[in-house]
């Protein structure tokens, strides 16, 4: 037993656990500025809260054999479905009309951003079970039905933005499988062609709104394109060096909206400038390809999985948050890894962070330092 131990604990990655900590340092510190403004330290206190409680759950999944919760896949994969018909019941409204949040008093949560880590190990494990016949027509049909249940429910709220994260991880997943590309180039121009139907049909109207301010945000510029036009601001006047912590004019003087959580970005980016940024999205490119590389030597299909699942929700927080900051992306209420305030999309992000580290520990060809 104690021989058992010692192997884990010597192939506990270090590396991605530190980096892990350094992100939720830096989105704590950006959270304070943030929030100075209003004069309350509410926010920083609840998401140290949340880290602290992060960092207890990261290391003992990282204790725990990632092998258990594919084999709880079957409840594991009830208890969401069970979390986002909750939502629909008894959730609150948000700012942009989705019904997102289950709240208990001053307290939330979000069902879609749990139920993120729930798809990575569900869908994880059934594609293990099935990738020696992944291009048969059949057993895509019921991957998809995998990914389509997660996707009505979530389209209900409705909350396109997570439902984009979904989307994406099951595509990076099904292709680390190995789908053929018979299926790739046909699925991508159905994409394509369905878009107008989307738009027209699918979207609700604030969503069609969001797009054409994405386009053009001065076609309303007091309204859904105010955020993008002050975030691109904060994000130039920064310039190479920052305007220095706690002396960022958009910030401080409040003409960035949701600040310390959409857009902590564009905070980080007008204090700490060039550098900061770069600095950021330094930490948070090593963490997807620590997770990756994870991936790469797992000794197994389900590590391997659900190692490569993790990355591809990272890859897509990352790149969406930061590109509707600097106008590149349509602003769609998807925050920064380990960095935009909210305690559950923290608590989510630490818990993924555990399971690779969790496959780092106990995969067979581990050889982790």
């Amino acid at each position: 037993m104690k021989q058992k131990y010692n192997r884990t604990f010597n192939s506990f990655d270090y590396t991605l656990f530190y980096l892990t900590i350094i992100a939720c340092l830096i989105g704590i510190v950006a959270i304070f500025t943030a929030t100075r403004s209003l004069g309350t330290n509410t926010n920083v206190i609840v998401q140290s809260g949340a880290f602290i409680i992060g960092i207890i759950i990261m290391l003992i999944l990282s204790k725990i054999n990632y092998q258990t919760f594919g084999y709880l896949s079957v409840p594991i994969y009830i208890v969401c479905v069970i979390l986002l018909i909750a939502v629909l019941i008894l959730g609150s409204t948000g700012n942009w009309g989705a019904r997102s949040w289950i709240r208990f008093g001053p307290i939330g949560i979000q069902p879609s951003e749990i139920c993120k880590i729930g798809f990575a190990i569900t869908f994880s494990k059934h594609l293990s079970m099935v990738k020696h016949k992944i291009n048969r027509f059949s057993t895509l049909l019921l991957l998809s039905c995998h990914l389509l249940v997660f996707l009505l429910l979530i389209m209900l709220q409705p909350d396109a933005g997570s439902a984009f994260v979904f989307c994406f991880m099951f595509a990076i997943m099904l292709f680390t499988a190995g789908i053929s590309y018979k299926y790739i180039f046909p699925t991508l121009l159905a994409f394509v062609a369905a878009c107008p139907i989307i738009y027209f049909f699918l979207l609700s109207d604030y969503q069609k709104h969001r797009i054409d301010v994405f386009f053009n945000p001065e076609l309303d510029k007091l309204g859904s394109g105010y955020n993008v036009i002050q975030s691109k601001i904060a994000v130039g006047s920064g310039r190479f060096f920052g305007k220095g912590f706690l002396k960022g004019t958009q910030n401080q003087l409040g003409f960035l909206p949701t600040k310390h959580t959409d857009f902590i970005f564009s905070v980080i980016s007008e204090e700490f400038g060039f550098i900061g940024s770069v600095f950021v999205v330094l930490i948070l490119f090593l963490i997807i390809a620590k997770c990756i590389s994870i991936s790469q030597k797992s000794g197994d299909s389900f590590g391997k999985f659900l190692s490569i699942g993790i990355a591809a929700m990272l890859i897509f927080h990352t790149f969406e948050n930061i590109g509707m900051c600097i106008g590149l992306m349509p602003v769609t209420g998807i925050p920064l890894p380990f960095m935009s305030y909210g305690g559950t999309s923290l608590l989510t992000n630490m818990i993924a962070i555990g399971l690779v580290l969790s496959v780092s520990s106990h995969s067979k060809s581990s050889k982790y330092v």
